[in-house]
């Protein structure tokens, strides 16, 4: 058996399983109840039953005329009443019928809805049908959306405008939710500045502190910012100690295999590391274990590495804890509009665009370029041990199915 390094390699499948392990394994089970107001982004942790049918009663799909059929026999009929939104009718008058409009209840007793366009007035205010019709056309019926004690929304489902507007519409004002998971962000190395700040010989700014604290936000975690943790063990070891507190520890840099890498010595001494070393490119030295039992994920310092492993790898992690089942991204097969004539053993993840239906790749691939990923659309995922030529099938992911 080989045991260099790239054969001790995980795949992104495994890693992935096993993080959802992990994740399921510590999943938030505590709750709160907040209003639809509060709760875009949050995670169900109950289900919805429907407590009253929708729509609540029969009402009209169009702005027209209710009848009953049967009292209908090409002849024109009668006004007997007008029907608008948010009135209750009377019961329909045999041998009429009733102008109504969209979203008002049917009158008891009409069967069917014509709508205006297929109509005429006479002069005495007579309704002319033109063309033929068929009972319960252009009327929604009662219960047609959801029945009382349906299930609309179940536990684990992530909130966004539709799902707010669901609940609304069933006439509920607070959800429960599962609570915030509080992530603690650490960016580790000597040569990190926070913006503002002026820049020494051979430092530059932290711009992934900004990148996971944004990110997180959209994921409706509690973000404790952790600042920046210099090269020292001593005090990596003391600030990981003090963030006793949170659900995770999530930092970027101080992961690899360098002297100057404390994250991984300070796990190894005083935790455990279970996961570590990807067959992903960018992101290999992405790490997960434990610090006295709080879970903590180191990602990779350069910031395309924390790019594609906090959106591919991270973001799972996290909505699983928070009970979501379908935690990977949606991605689809496009023309590539490249080649890729040598076949790594890492899988890659190559910042691309969409153009004219071909998936075209950023000229500059290095894991140290995020204004790469600013001008992408997504991910082009070259599998391990792949070549492509131009026109190939390769596998897209959209930034906006991971930056949300």
């Amino acid at each position: 058996m080989s045991h260099s390094p790239l054969s001790a390699l995980i795949s992104v499948e495994q890693a992935l399983e096993r993080l959802l392990a992990e994740a399921q394994a510590a999943a938030i089970v505590e709750n709160e109840s907040v209003s639809l107001a509060l709760a875009d982004g949050r995670v169900l942790a109950q289900d919805v039953i429907a407590g009253l049918d929708l729509p609540p009663w029969p009402n009209s799909a169009m702005d027209g005329y209710a009848l009953r059929l049967a009292d209908w026999q090409g002849q024109p009929l009668p006004v007997s009443q007008r029907v608008v939104a948010g009135t209750a009718p009377e019961a329909l008058q045999p041998g009429t019928c009733a102008r109504i409009f969209t979203g008002a209840p049917v009158p008891e007793g009409a069967d069917t809805v014509e709508m205006q366009e297929n109509t005429t007035l006479t002069a005495d205010g007579q309704v002319v049908f033109n063309e033929p019709m068929k009972a319960g056309q252009n009327i929604r019926p009662q219960g047609q959306e959801t029945q009382l004690g349906d299930c609309v929304l179940a536990a684990g489902t992530r909130l966004g405008p539709v799902e707010l507007g669901l609940a609304a519409s069933l006439g509920l004002s607070q959800l429960n939710v599962r609570r915030r998971m509080r992530v603690a962000v650490l960016s580790t190395g000597d040569e990190l500045v926070e913006p503002g700040q002026p820049l020494g010989l051979g430092q530059i700014y932290n711009s992934n502190r900004q990148v996971l604290i944004s990110w997180l936000q959209r994921l409706s975690c509690e973000v404790v910012d952790g600042g920046i943790l210099p090269d020292d063990l001593a005090q990596t070891r003391a600030a990981l100690g003090a963030l006793n507190q949170v659900d995770l520890i999530l930092s970027t840099g101080g992961v690899s295999v360098g002297e100057a890498d404390f994250l991984g010595i300070a796990l190894r001494e005083a935790g455990e590391i279970s996961l570590w070393k990807l067959a992903i490119k960018p992101g290999k030295p992405l790490t997960f274990g434990q610090f006295r039992g709080v879970p903590v994920m180191g990602l990779p310092g350069n910031p395309a590495s924390t790019l594609v492993t906090f959106g591919l790898l991270a973001r799972p992690y996290i909505l699983r804890r928070l009970g979501v089942q379908q935690v990977q991204p949606l991605g689809f097969s496009l023309p590539a509009g490249f080649t890729w004539t040598k076949p790594g053993k890492r899988r890659e993840y190559l910042r691309a665009q969409v153009q004219e239906g071909r998936v075209v790749l950023y000229p500059n691939q290095s894991s140290g370029v995020l204004l790469s990923a600013a001008w992408a659309d997504g991910f082009a995922e070259v599998l391990e041990h792949t070549t492509l030529s131009e026109g190939d099938c390769v596998r897209f992911i959209p930034l906006s199915e991971l930056l949300i």
